[in-house]
């Protein structure tokens, strides 16, 4: 093993830090189970936040209160990946959340090393849509990673990755389970948004807009 770098590394999660493609989880549900004659509203969807995909139908037929044989449940669970796809295909730059390209080209500009660590299997795909893959040294994602979070795996396989020490690295998470996922690790966690769980966190930032990263490391250390 050669020896670790000691300078800061920061790794990003992607939904709801880089880009919220939350809303096209949604709009698939909700084609879905419409399509079963189940009605789904936004209150619903808050419940599946963080939820597998075979659970998530799972909580939808029961809220339904209908059945499907094994194949259907599949084929299900097939159209709602390929609907979700379809909108993954049309989003534009534009949809890049306020601030992260401006912050991620500072990073760039000071030599901080930056990875994904994602458990999106389409995390590759949403970043060349955004024009954003040149601006990540590593990019980990549900392709790579057996384990989801809270487990950090996906934090040590992007520390690796960027061949930085953990407790060098900083992790901008939206979620509590992100949040754990980078504490397991013996990284330093910053909440990204305003939810109330975000309060493990060392640092809580509402979005990038005007955010500095040499601000943000004074903050952290």
């Amino acid at each position: 093993m050669g020896s670790m770098s000691t300078q800061p590394a920061f790794l990003f999660d992607l939904d709801g830090v880089i880009v919220d493609t939350a809303k096209y989880h949604f709009w698939a549900w909700k084609r879905l189970a419409e399509g079963l004659g189940i009605g789904f509203d936004e209150e619903q969807n808050e419940q599946l936040k963080g939820v597998s995909r075979v659970e998530s139908l799972n909580r939808i037929l029961k809220w339904g209160d209908k059945t499907l044989c094994p194949d259907e449940f599949a084929e299900a669970l097939d159209r709602k990946n390929r609907d979700y796809l379809s909108y993954v295909e049309q989003m534009q730059p534009d949809e890049i959340l306020p601030g992260v390209s401006e912050f991620l080209s500072q990073c760039r500009a000071l030599g901080i090393p930056v990875a994904l660590g994602s458990a999106s299997k389409n995390a590759p795909l949403i970043l060349d849509r955004l024009g954003l893959r040149a601006q990540f040294d590593a990019v980990v994602d549900g392709n790579s990673t057996q384990r989801s979070k809270p487990d950090p795996e996906v934090f040590l396989l992007g520390a690796r990755a960027l061949g930085v020490a953990p407790d060098r690295c900083v992790v901008f998470e939206d979620a509590q389970a992100g949040i754990e996922a980078a504490h397991r690790a013996g990284m330093k966690a910053v909440g990204v948004g305003h939810a109330s769980e975000l309060s493990e966190a060392e640092v809580r930032i509402p979005g990038f807009l005007d955010l500095l990263p040499t601000a943000l490391l004074e903050r952290l250390s």
